[in-house]
Parts: structure tokens; sequence; C-alpha cells
């Protein structure tokens, strides 16, 4: 059922699939012992993911827009560590993750703007 759930579901598909490159990547930073940016950088990123699974069982509209707003937060806080990673001298290359981010941030925007637009909510 979960596996279902993910396979049909492009933002929770592309979300699993990014943790799961961003963990590889911060294994590589573990092993480089760049500690503190890959425990930061796989925090927000897997977060991504985390709030975005949480948004699919939201008890409203509400509720679901303000969880993919979280995981869109999460998603710019991870460019971030990213950006430190890409402008750092000693660190892997990491233009493929940024790739897939901009793919998760495109399609989560494109989310919200359609649950905006279904469900006009003057707090958000």
């Amino acid at each position: 059922m979960q596996k279902e759930l993910i396979e049909n579901n492009p933002i929770l598909k592309k979300t699993i699939q990014f943790s799961l490159a961003v963990i590889d990547y911060c294994e590589t930073l573990n092993s480089e012992k760049k500690f503190v940016i890959s425990n930061q950088l796989l925090r927000s990123a897997t977060s991504i993911g985390a709030n975005s699974m949480e948004a699919q069982n939201a008890e409203s509209k509400a509720d679901f827009i303000h969880k993919m707003k979280i995981a869109a937060k999460e998603a710019d806080e991870t460019q971030y560590w990213l950006s430190l990673c890409e402008f750092g001298a000693a660190y892997p290359d990491c233009n493929n993750l940024q790739q897939k981010l901009e793919e998760i941030q495109r399609l989560l925007n494109a989310i919200l703007g359609s649950a905006k637009r279904k469900n006009p909510i003057s707090q958000f």
C-alpha cells in the first residue's frame, strides 16, 4: 500500500529519490569529516519528503497547504546547504542534487499554487 502511494504520487516519489541521493552524498561528506554541513543538509533534505508525506493525511486543505509550505521552506534551506557545498573549495560536486532539488521546488510551487486557487485561505 505505502509503495503504491509513493509510486503514484510525483512529489513523494521525487522526494524519496532525492532523500536517498542526499543520504549517499552525506555519507561522502562524513567520510571527509564535514559533519556540520552533512548533518544540516541531511535534516533539511529529508524533511522535504517527510512533510510532503505528512500532508497526504492532512486534516483539512489549510493543514495540507501548511505542511506543503513547510516542505517548501525545508527545500529552501536545503538549497542553502547545497550552495555552501557548491561554493566550498573542498566539497564534492553536488550539481545533480541541485538539479533534483529545483525539480522538487517547481513541483511544490505548482502544488501550493493549485491548492491555494482551489481553496483561498486568507491566513496563507
